[in-house]
């Protein structure tokens, strides 16, 4: 499975229409609000605070079928039947809501080309989620379906995939990529025949806030350890080592998307780990430890998203089952990388308010560095190929950068996102080519001094 940005997404040309239940929000049944969905919907609506996924659907699936497929869905899963808002005062509120069945909207084609068809069917679906998938929408989620037209379309890859193609898109306080593919296997479930029972109510992500809110209250060690690395940078979230240029204001989006590592190599690689002890994400932070080195003469130290699904009764759940950790990794030995890892898990084990208040909340400045790890095969939820998976994420501005590397079994490719100015698309690129240098070179597929091709890079304006 692959993770790309709008922009650049595959999809097959044909006739587009997005489906929405109606909610009706009940402001006598509150719902918590967990730390992270107060950050995200703090800021307000805006374009771009979803994500998606993409997903091929059985050939002659209709509209109909999708709609009660994900009625379904919808009922199972409370996330989706909550709504924010905010009060008088302007806190964030979150309420239970009742769903009922929806209506189908018809999406013309935006463009601007002529002869731009696989850019207007993006365009379009984007302007869909930007205007619907919003904190305060009711719902604040939508599923597009493309019908693919191969009656007029010469496009070969529309003629070879005639089956139509669902991207399912939500506000992120109410999902994360493990919740997307949990909705991706639902609505399959439903489309295929399964009955309603497969997907029937699922533990809420309200339950999981307030569990970890009841959590013990966490050691001074991580206190300790919490400050140590906020101290580092000045009393702020961790930053890229290198300059990014005028981030006064945040900038478009630019997105590189590289693959890193086929299957074989990425055996070799997961080899090494295992040779030295440790797992590939350890091996994975020492070839980044070791870029910062090269190129920044700094240690590694960034913002680390970790999963809170601590339970197997949320491994079916649909939430924002994600906080936020540190990392901070001075030694690039990969043994010392791992203790850096059971470090940055523990640190992101409890709740981030009370740990957090002294700086006020998230101390979250212009240049924030954050890297995330996703190993689908891990995942217990996985979709077979054939319905050719991809997660979607928006396209935005940003003044900070964040790196994913996603492993599956056709190998690792890493997608990075950082502001469009001259001084970012030199030091991020020079950084990405030590990152990717590295992470070959333990994998044998290269030598120490061999510079790797570069990635595909897009500037992804709105």
């Amino acid at each position: 499975m692959r993770l790309t940005n709008v922009t650049r997404v595959v999809l097959p040309r044909g006739r587009v229409g997005s489906y929405a239940v109606r909610i009706v929000p009940d402001e006598t049944r509150p719902l918590p609000v967990s730390f992270d969905q107060g950050r995200h919907v703090g800021a307000g609506d805006r374009p771009g605070s979803w994500m998606s996924i993409a997903l091929r659907l059985p050939d002659g699936t209709t509209r109909d079928a999708v709609a009660r497929a994900w009625d379904d869905v919808v009922a199972a899963h409370g996330t989706l039947r909550s709504v924010f808002s905010r009060d008088a005062a302007g806190v964030i509120r979150l309420h239970e809501g009742a769903a009922s069945a929806g209506e189908w909207n018809e999406h013309p084609l935006l463009r601007t080309d002529a002869d731009d068809v696989d850019g207007a069917v993006r365009e379009t679906i984007r302007r869909v989620f930007d205007a619907e998938c919003r904190p305060f929408a009711t719902p604040s989620h939508r599923i597009v379906l493309i019908e693919p037209d191969t009656s007029t379309d010469t496009d070969a890859r529309s003629a070879a995939h005639p089956r139509p193609l669902a991207v399912i898109a939500a506000d992120h306080a109410h999902v994360d990529m493990w919740s997307l593919l949990v909705l991706a296997r639902d609505l399959l479930a439903r489309l295929g025949g399964e009955p309603a029972s497969v997907v029937a109510e699922r533990e809420p992500f309200a339950a999981h806030t307030r569990a970890l809110a009841e959590r013990d209250p966490a050691p001074a060690e991580v206190h300790t350890a919490w400050r140590e690395i906020l101290d580092a940078e000045g009393g702020v979230m961790p930053r890229f080592p290198l300059p990014l240029g005028d981030l006064s204001a945040p900038r478009p989006e630019v997105v590189e998307v590289r693959d890193v590592l086929d299957a074989a190599e990425l055996a070799a690689f997961t080899a090494r780990a295992e040779a030295a002890g440790v797992r590939a994400t350890a091996l994975a932070l020492s070839a980044l430890a070791r870029a910062c080195a090269e190129v920044a003469g700094a240690p590694l130290r960034a913002v680390f998203p970790v999963h809170s699904r601590y339970e197997e009764r949320w491994h079916d759940a649909v939430g924002w089952f994600i906080t936020n950790s540190v990392i901070a990794c001075a030694d690039p030995d990969p043994r010392a990388c791992a203790a850096s890892l059971r470090l940055s898990l523990a640190l992101g084990s409890h709740p981030l308010a009370p740990i957090l208040a002294p700086w006020g909340g998230m101390p979250q400045s212009p240049g924030m560095f954050a890297l995330s790890w996703l190993d689908v095969r891990r995942l217990p939820v996985r979709l077979a190929r054939d319905t050719e998976a991809q997660w979607v994420s928006a396209s935005i501005e940003t003044d900070g950068v964040m790196i994913w590397f996603v492993v599956g079994d056709d190998g690792l490719h890493l997608r990075c996102r950082y502001p469009d100015t001259p001084e970012a698309l030199q030091n991020v690129g020079r950084w990405l080519d030590a990152v990717e240098r590295a992470v070959r070179h333990d994998a044998g597929a290269v030598t120490a001094g061999e510079s790797p091709a570069p990635g595909e890079r897009v500037a992804a304006r709105g």
